[in-house]
């Protein structure tokens, strides 16, 4: 992430988003809608200027969490930020925001789902374990109101993969204290990522994240497979050459 796009993120977030500058609400979410795959700063500062001044937009709300999110991938989890970590925490708000809104859109509900995800990865288990419920409700909430929305079966299938690698001393602290975690599997992770891929057969990180998964269920041969067709599809999303060079690390390893 740039020095200048910092910046810019910073300023975002300190709710000093610009104004119409004359042009219509329509516009500003036409041409977020048009930077979202490719510019998330620039689609950002397009639905910001929409809730300068109209701060219940609900596309406005769940389009800038949803950059606030690609934004924030840019960082490693692994890597501890709190830049990173700040843009999530907003994310989340402005999920919040959107489904408020209408909480008939299942983009809200899917994207409120993807930023706690998101959130939750750069926390401890105790904290994910915390959060899981919440996860999943959102996530099928997305899909109740609309069957086919591929990143909502997306963010399940990380769910799924993220659940079922929890320990048995981690389900019992959830059991105690939060009443316990919904059951999830590695087979559930891969017919959702599955899922995902049948209806967005171009989305990069899902092969990425497929291959991650057949790797834990001892198919390798399947998990190569899906990091070749990561690795071979043409970048589309700002995020694909990070995703790319992943599938080549991960290539080179389980080879």
């Amino acid at each position: 992430m740039t020095r200048r796009t910092q910046l810019l993120i910073a300023a975002l977030l300190m709710g000093s988003g610009s104004k119409l500058l004359g042009q219509s609400v329509e516009d500003h979410l036409a041409a977020g809608r048009e930077f979202t795959t490719r510019n998330p700063t620039a689609a950002l500062a397009e639905f910001e200027a929409v809730l300068a001044v109209d701060s219940t937009n609900y596309e406005a709300n769940w389009g800038a969490a949803q950059a606030l999110v690609d934004i924030g991938k840019q960082t490693p989890d692994s890597v501890k930020s709190r830049a990173r970590d700040s843009l999530y925490a907003r994310a989340e708000t402005l999920a919040r925001a959107a489904v408020k809104a209408d909480s008939t859109g299942p983009d809200g509900h899917f994207i409120l789902a993807a930023a706690i995800g998101r959130a939750s990865l750069t926390k401890s288990k105790k904290e994910r374990v915390k959060r899981a419920a919440e996860i999943r409700n959102e996530a099928l909430k997305a899909l109740a109101l609309d069957p086919n929305h591929d990143k909502a079966y997306h963010v399940l299938g990380r769910w799924h993969y993220e659940v079922s690698d929890l320990s048995s001393f981690e389900r019992a602290f959830a059991k105690v204290f939060y009443g316990g975690v919904p059951p999830a599997s590695l087979k559930e992770a891969i017919y959702n990522y599955e899922k995902c891929r049948s209806l967005v057969p171009d989305l990069k990180v899902n092969y990425l994240e497929l291959a991650k998964c057949y790797h834990r269920n001892n198919e390798k041969q399947k998990a190569i497979e899906m990091l070749r067709k990561a690795i071979s599809m043409p970048d589309k999303m700002q995020d694909d050459a990070r995703v790319k060079e992943e599938a080549k690390d991960l290539l080179k390893k389980w080879n």
